[in-house]
């Protein structure tokens, strides 16, 4: 391979380790490795940590490895913006990686691939690595298809792109009517994304990627997804921030498959297909999400929808 990879590590040595097996054969050039800190509070924590650095460095192949280690602990959403914005300050463009994601070698291939092919296309911002809707695609024969939904859970992109990420929504609420505007006819959509824009806004939700999907979305970037998921998020536990628990049912749906090479490029730029397949198995866009995003921007709705469910009881 030939993409430097940004590695994204916290305080779980077993997946750190899996991953880093992946790496192992895969050998990049170059490893970045970004770790935060500790958070005092929790016990064996600062343990864990160390443990997990000196796996994620643990290289023994020829390899320029470079660290990020935090002593504090600066939580999702400004650890991993931080980590990315010091990896793009190195590097034009590259490979990101969590934890808790696990590449096939044919990720590796499928980005080294995709960086060159779109480096140079300001309509492209990313390359996802986890294809939620595989199994319902068309059988076309492109192996990638393109959405305006970034899926990071093993993704690459370049310095030029990731310009436009914003993590303290500067500009936020002013550019939501252009926001929401870019969903056309899609907004319900549009009311989830605002919802969670929203909550990241008000301090409520501590993460960084709705606020890529906004940088995207604003300076119309799409997401190049391959025809089949080349990750496995192995990160649904009890040790997760946000995936805790069972992981949802389009997750376990897609398990990794082969791509074939060389890649076959898709007929044209259409994003139709993904973003309504994504919205339909991935986001669940239905009935009972516009109900929920409807009580969250009027609480008031609440009492009585209680009431009517228990009348009709």
């Amino acid at each position: 391979m030939r993409s430097p990879v940004l590695l994204i590590v916290f305080n779980r040595p077993e997946k750190t380790a899996a991953v880093m097996e992946r790496l192992r054969a895969a050998r990049p050039p170059k490893l970045y490795v970004a770790a935060d800190g500790p958070r005092p509070s929790r016990a064996g924590e600062a343990e864990r940590c160390a443990a997990v650095r000196s796996i994620a460095t643990g290289v023994d192949w020829p390899c320029d490895v470079h660290t990020l280690f935090r002593d504090a602990n600066l939580g999702c959403k400004h650890g991993v913006a931080g980590a990315i914005d010091w990896f793009f300050a190195h590097e034009p463009e590259g490979i990101i990686l969590e934890d808790d994601i696990l590449p096939t070698p044919d990720f590796f291939a499928f980005c080294d691939d995709q960086l060159e092919r779109h480096r140079d296309d300001p309509q492209v911002g990313m390359i996802g690595g986890i294809n939620l809707v595989a199994s319902h695609l068309p059988a076309d024969g492109a192996s990638w298809g393109y959405t305006g939904y970034p899926q990071i859970w093993g993704w690459a992109s370049w310095r030029r792109a990731w310009a436009h990420f914003d993590v303290a929504l500067s500009n936020w609420p002013a550019v939501l009517p252009a926001f929401r505007a870019g969903f056309g006819r899609r907004q319900l959509a549009a009311d989830m994304f605002i919802d969670r824009l929203g909550q990241v806004a008000s301090g409520s939700l501590d993460t960084w990627d709705y606020q890529w999907v906004l940088a995207c979305r604003l300076a119309g970037m799409s997401c190049v997804l391959p025809s089949v998921s080349l990750v496995e998020n192995i990160g649904f536990d009890a040790e997760a921030t946000h995936t805790i628990g069972e992981a949802p049912a389009a997750v376990r749906a897609q398990r990794p498959a082969p791509l074939a090479f060389p890649l076959t490029p898709p007929q044209g730029r259409d994003t139709d297909t993904l973003d309504r397949l994504l919205e339909r198995h991935s986001f669940d866009l239905t009935a009972a999400t516009w109900l929920r995003l409807q009580i969250r921007k009027r609480p008031w709705l609440a009492r009585p929808l209680k009431r009517l469910r228990a009348a009709m009881a």
